[in-house]
């Protein structure tokens, strides 16, 4: 993955996920509602008319953020080396290229990071150094094995990872997590009754001190 932009280091925040479906692009919409920042999925494989950068569109309220156009939008709903062979492409990290944006830039994965790109690369190859890493982390039986390899592979590659936890709370699971790693949390991202531009303003709100703490603003 190329970035060709030029001039003073912009954030960088990448979110990724310890599996499909634990809350990546809520996450998101509420980094880049909190933070008024741009927002890029790379690689988007489903629904083209229902996609991630439409939801997290839909749900921010500022008027600073732009939703940057996919570098590959794939039809199929499933992991991008499959979904870009069914669509005779092949997905080459050469041509993904940042965005070029002077405001901060949240940038969301697909699935969780080992999730193959192609016959060599994955999900975790389009991390830049200097980026900061967001894992989301949510209950279900398997997730503390999950939880905890990912950020193994974030540390192996040099990265400091920092941690959301979605759902309701589980504390023997979260405990465990935070005892063996020491990973910053950022926050909580509850149930919600209804995912909405309200709420997702109220959450981004309470994460505005974690992310001043940590420098991520």
């Amino acid at each position: 993955m190329r970035d060709d932009n030029e001039g003073p280091f912009v954030n960088r925040l990448f979110v990724t996920g310890i599996s499909t479906g634990v809350g990546k692009t809520l996450a998101a919409a509420i980094l880049v509602e909190a933070l008024q920042a741009d927002y890029w999925k790379p690689i988007q494989a489903g629904d083209l008319d229902a996609s991630d950068s439409h939801t997290v569109r839909d749900l921010i309220s500022n008027a600073k953020t732009v939703i940057h156009p996919n570098a590959y939008a794939l039809r199929t709903p499933m992991s991008p080396h499959a979904a870009a062979e069914i669509d005779n492409i092949r997905i080459d990290l050469k041509e993904i290229k940042t965005p070029d944006t002077r405001n901060t830039l949240v940038i969301e994965g697909a699935g969780g990071l080992l999730v193959p790109l192609n016959g060599q690369d994955t999900i975790c190859d389009l991390i830049e150094p200097g980026y900061r890493v967001i894992v989301v982390s949510r209950h279900y039986l398997g997730s503390i094995n999950h939880t905890l390899m990912t950020l193994e592979c974030l540390e192996r590659r040099g990265l400091e990872p920092f941690l959301i936890f979605s759902g309701d709370p589980h504390p023997s699971t979260e405990s465990i997590i935070l005892q063996k790693t020491g990973v910053q949390v950022l926050g909580r991202i509850e149930e919600l009754q209804e995912v909405s531009p309200a709420q997702v303003r109220r959450v981004a709100t309470s994460f505005m001190p974690a992310l001043r703490s940590y420098n991520l603003l």
